[in-house]
């Protein structure tokens, strides 16, 4: 029997299952009002699938932009496939729910931060870092944008 409980392991678990319910329902209802996701994943987690081009031009991380036109998104207990269209091309990608990094919906001002033992040591004061080379989904590979990173906390009463 462990000596304490895990609240960091517990916390993620939890975190990814709201992704996991957030992504089901849009897929089977579609994106309401103004919603939409900014999603950063490890392009190097082992269970991620995208193009190699991809790969090579983002080989530490990628943020997805899921917006105005996605397709065949499909959602499993252990991550989701989708395609997006980079400069009018098409892709699939399948992005393990481990592999996320950053799940942020500007519209309503949310996010979630998965963070590991060792970022925590190297990014202790870098907690709202704006997120950066955001491929969209609009037929637009490439166009900066920041999102702000929300602190739980907030939504505390």
């Amino acid at each position: 029997m462990s000596q304490s409980i895990d609240y960091g392991n517990l916390m993620h678990r939890a975190m990814r299952g709201l992704i996991r319910e957030v992504l089901e329902s849009v897929r089977d209802e579609g994106l309401p009002g103004q919603h939409h996701f900014f999603i950063t994943f490890d392009t190097m987690h082992p269970d991620v699938e995208i193009a190699d081009w991809l790969s090579d031009r983002y080989p530490d991380e990628m943020t997805i932009v899921i917006q105005h036109w996605f397709d065949n998104l499909e959602v499993t207990s252990e991550g989701f496939s989708i395609t997006l269209n980079f400069g009018d091309s098409p892709e699939p990608l399948y992005i393990p729910y481990d592999s996320i990094r950053t799940f942020v919906d500007p519209s309503v001002e949310f996010g979630l931060r998965f963070e590991t033992q060792e970022e925590d040591d190297d990014e202790e004061d870098d907690e709202e870092a704006p997120m950066e080379e955001m491929a969209e989904d609009d037929g637009e590979a490439e166009k900066p944008k920041e999102a702000e990173v929300v602190s739980l906390d907030r939504f505390r009463k």
